[in-house]
């Protein structure tokens, strides 16, 4: 049996209400059998390109939780499991299933231009694309800057990455309709992910300290496209009705801008042998998180001499005494307490809003505990 022939065996089996705990590993299957298609085309072009789409299945399929598109499952599931929706033939699950894993497409594009961004060297414990590429300009003794190359070339292989997104998508099987269906959810998603980056970008280099604005870059650059977007887009592709659309919308949401703000809490106070980021990664690059924002303007009213350690603190510091020192003005100021609140109040209100929904309950139980996951977790 070729692998080609396994995977459609396996999609051919799987079920409109396969458990969203299946999905990561079936989805891990449909992007193996895109990318031996992509090889297959495109290798012969050139090395550079071989290594390029090299690259890219590495960064794709070396790791990740695939949430987005377990949360796009669950918006199928929603639409079949009380929403009013159906699917159509021809289109069945497995066709679903590969049109949501070409999200991980454009999460790989997000993370590969981030990292050049953020000038970051490792990714799920290995080199960045932009620091890989590098290496392979001093490995072969080229000329010019490997640095320049290196990043040149993450930024095509990112380019690379959203493009082949939309190809996954449009060539899943999916019939027209649900395609036109989903086109608004898959366009406005793209847009908005590219939109929260710009809003962090213009946050770190303002200066700005408004708790306001780095909610928004939450919103836009993480609960749009992580959670609301893709649950709006797999009920799309299930033809829901628009009341289980904005239900799945207002819960993504609040999921979404809960799941943000406890990895904001986790890039302060995370285990680095928990988490794989180093400990304080946070204070030490300057990110300019809500829960930040909210440790000065508590600290700026209780300890003005505090809030000043913090505000030079913050992007500056090395140590360990020194991040040690921060982050007990941050308890002291309240705010991580307050950042915890706030997490537990998200995710309380979309478990109470699912807890009395239409929807069927078996389906609730399975998306109560993911959010509870999400939101209540360590790494």
């Amino acid at each position: 049996m070729t692998p080609e022939t396994a995977r459609r065996k396996m999609t051919g089996t799987w079920s409109a209400h396969s458990p969203l705990t299946d999905v990561p590993a079936a989805v891990d299957t449909e992007l193996a059998a895109f990318f031996r298609a992509r090889h297959a085309d495109y290798d012969d072009i050139d090395p550079v390109v071989a290594d390029a789409v090299g690259a890219l299945e590495l960064f794709v399929t070396g790791g990740g939780k695939r949430l987005r598109p377990v949360f796009a499952w669950a918006g199928l599931r929603a639409a079949l499991e009380g929403g009013g929706g159906s699917l159509t033939a021809p289109t069945g699950p497995g066709d679903v299933l590969r049109a949501v894993s070409s999200l991980e497409f454009i999460q790989a594009c997000a993370l590969i231009h981030d990292d050049i961004i953020d000038q970051s060297d490792t990714r799920r414990g290995r080199p960045t694309t932009h620091r890989r590429f590098s290496a392979l300009h001093s490995e072969r003794g080229w000329t010019g800057d490997p640095a320049r190359y290196g990043e040149s070339q993450a930024i095509l292989v990112g380019d690379l990455s959203f493009s082949w997104a939309d190809d996954m998508f449009a060539d899943s099987g999916v019939d027209a309709a649900a395609l036109t269906r989903a086109r608004q959810p898959w366009r406005k998603m793209r847009t908005e992910v590219i939109a929260g980056q710009m809003l962090d970008i213009a946050l770190e280099n303002s200066g700005s300290e408004d708790p306001g604005a780095a909610l928004k870059v939450d919103v836009y650059k993480t609960a749009a496209y992580t959670v609301e977007r893709p649950l709006h887009l797999g009920a799309a592709l299930g033809d829901a009705d628009a009341r289980t659309v904005s239900l799945l919308r207002k819960v993504g949401r609040e999921i979404g801008v809960a799941f943000q703000l406890e990895d904001d809490h986790l890039g302060v106070f995370g285990d680095p042998a928990v988490t794989g980021k180093e400990s304080g990664d946070d204070l030490r690059s300057g990110k300019r998180t809500w829960l930040l924002m909210c440790a000065l303007d508590r600290a700026d009213r209780s300890d003005p001499a505090a809030a000043s350690r913090l505000r030079t603190g913050i992007g500056a510091v090395e140590t360990d005494a020194e991040i040690d020192e921060l982050r007990q003005i941050i308890v002291d100021s309240g705010a991580a307490e307050q950042n915890s609140a706030r997490v537990r109040e998200l995710t309380s209100d979309a478990v109470d809003t699912l807890r009395s929904c239409h929807l069927a309950s078996p389906f609730v139980d399975e998306l109560v505990a993911l959010a509870e996951q999400l939101t209540e977790r360590r790494s």
